[in-house]
């Protein structure tokens, strides 16, 4: 993905507003949830690891669903949050602001 949209992917909170808008781009153009729902997936497992590593955060599986836990122990859903952003109602930008929010 990174080569084929010229996303720089970091790993670093900033790289964020890059993916939000790729995902926006795809949401505009009209393609079908079906179609992205992988690569939303890849661009939620992403934005978890973001927080993961600014946060010391911890990747947990609890009903079939992946969740990072921040140290402080709040639980955040990054793959849902890829889903809302493809709908218009979520950032993955800010749910890393959220988590890494002391």
């Amino acid at each position: 993905m990174r080569e084929g949209a010229r996303l720089r992917l970091d790993y670093t909170a900033q790289s964020l507003w890059s993916v939000d808008r790729m995902i926006e781009e795809v949401r505009r153009e009209g393609t079908p949830y079906p179609a992205v729902e992988v690569l939303l997936r890849g661009f939620g497992a992403y934005a978890g690891e973001v927080i993961a590593r600014q946060t010391g955060a911890e990747w947990w599986l609890t009903g079939g669903d992946h969740w990072i836990r921040t140290p402080d122990g709040r639980l955040w859903d990054p793959l849902d949050e890829a889903r809302r952003c493809f709908t218009g109602d979520g950032s993955l930008r800010l749910l890393c602001r959220d988590a890494t929010r002391k």
